[in-house]
C-alpha cells in the first residue's frame, strides 16, 4: 500500500497543495467550491491528513489531554461524552487517560500528556499537585480542572458553587423540621468534598447544630457502612446529606434493604449531582443539580482561550446548583 500525499489529492482536485492544507486546518478559510473539490478527490484516494506532521510544523497538535477518574459515578461518564463532544466541535482531538486520585498516578499521566505535546489538559476529579501545575506551565500547556479547584494555582477551574450548595442543603433540611442530621461527606482530600461540608456545617451552625460526619470517601462500600453506623448510633439522624448521587444510592439500597428503614418516614436522604439515575422511580433521589452543560461549556472555553491567548489569566468559575426535590426527602413544614 501507497500513502496518498496531499499533492496527488491537489492534482486530483484541480488546486494547489495550500488548498488542500486549508480544507484540512480547523478554522482556515476555503471557499465551499475548494473543499467540495478538496474533500471529494480525498475520499476517492483515500487520503487522510497527517496531524504529527502537521504539529511539528505549526506546533499546534490539535490534541486535548483529558484525564479522568471515578468513572463509577455517572456524572464522570457523562461530562466525559459532552466534553469530548464540545471540543471536537472545536476542532480538536481528545486523548483520554484514566487516574486515580494519588499523587504518584495523576504526576505519571500527566507526564504522559506532556509527551504528546498536548495543545492543552483537562483534568476531572483529579488533584493537583503544586509541582505539578509549575511543570505544565513551564511547558506552555494550560490547564483547567473541571469539578474540582486547587487554591492559588495558575490554572482554571470550573465548578459548581458548592460551598453555597451545601448551605442550600442545610436551610433545606432545617425547613423540613429535621434537628438530628448527619453527613457523609465527600473524600476530604478533594475540594468538592471539603467545601460542601464547609457550606453544609457552616449553616448549620448558624441554628447552633452540630451535625454528625463520616468520610465517605466517595467511595459506595465505605458511604454504606457509614449509613449503617449513623442509624444504629445512640442518636441516628432523621436526616442525611450525603456528598455525592453515587455514595447516596449505597446509602437507600443500605437503608432500604439491609435495615428495613423507610426513606423519608424513618430517616430523609438528599444527594448532589442529580445524575439520571436520580430520577428512576426506584431511588426518586432528591439532590443538588450540577448544570453539567454549563460546566462543560465553561470549561472548553476557558481552555480554548488560554490556548488562544497564554497572557489570559486563570479563572476560577462557580456555577450554581438548584435543589430538585423528589422522593427521599418531605417538603417543608408551613
Amino acid at each position: 500500500m501507497v500513502k496518498v500525499t496531499s499533492l496527488q489529492v491537489a492534482e486530483r482536485a484541480g488546486v494547489s497543495q495550500s488548498a488542500v492544507s486549508r480544507v484540512f486546518t480547523p478554522g482556515a478559510s476555503a471557499s465551499a467550491k475548494t473543499v467540495e473539490k478538496v474533500r471529494r478527490a480525498a475520499q476517492e484516494l483515500g487520503y487522510r491528513p497527517n496531524m504529527m506532521a502537521r504539529a511539528m510544523i505549526t506546533g499546534k497538535s490539535r490534541i486535548i489531554g483529558l484525564v479522568v477518574a471515578y468513572l463509577d459515578n455517572q456524572f464522570y461518564p457523562l461530562a466525559l461524552q459532552l466534553l469530548s463532544n464540545a471540543l471536537q466541535e472545536k476542532g480538536y482531538h481528545i486523548l483520554v487517560f484514566t487516574a486515580s486520585n494519588s499523587q504518584g498516578a495523576a504526576e505519571e499521566v500527566m507526564q504522559e500528556l506532556l509527551d504528546y505535546q498536548v495543545d492543552g489538559i483537562i483534568t476531572a476529579s483529579v488533584g493537583m499537585t503544586n509541582d505539578l501545575t509549575k511543570r505544565c506551565t513551564a511547558a506552555g500547556i494550560p490547564v483547567v480542572m473541571f469539578n474540582r479547584g486547587q487554591e492559588g494555582a495558575q490554572v482554571s477551574s470550573v465548578t459548581s458553587a458548592n460551598k453555597t450548595g451545601g448551605a442550600t442543603v442545610a436551610e433545606f433540611l432545617l425547613s423540613c423540621g429535621h434537628t438530628h442530621i448527619g453527613h457523609i461527606s465527600g473524600w476530604s482530600g478533594s475540594s468538592t468534598g471539603r467545601d460542601r461540608q464547609a457550606g453544609f456545617c457552616e449553616a448549620l451552625a448558624r441554628h447552633d447544630i452540630t451535625p454528625q460526619i463520616i468520610d465517605g470517601m466517595f467511595d459506595r462500600e465505605t458511604a454504606a457502612a457509614a449509613a449503617q453506623a449513623m442509624m444504629e448510633s445512640a442518636t441516628p439522624p432523621d436526616a442525611i446529606f450525603v456528598g455525592n448521587d453515587h455514595m447516596a444510592f449505597a446509602v437507600l439500597d443500605t437503608l432500604r434493604q439491609e435495615m428495613g428503614l423507610s426513606v423519608p418516614d424513618d430517616v430523609a436522604i438528599i444527594g448532589y449531582d442529580d445524575v439520571p439515575l436520580a430520577a428512576w422511580p426506584a431511588y426518586n433521589l432528591s439532590t443538588m443539580r450540577q448544570s453539567v452543560n454549563r460546566m462543560v461549556e465553561a470549561t472548553v472555553d476557558a481552555l480554548i482561550t488560554r490556548i488562544e491567548n497564554p497572557s489570559t489569566p486563570a479563572q476560577r468559575i462557580e456555577i450554581d446548583s438548584p435543589l430538585i426535590q423528589r422522593g427521599t426527602t418531605k417538603g417543608p413544614k408551613t
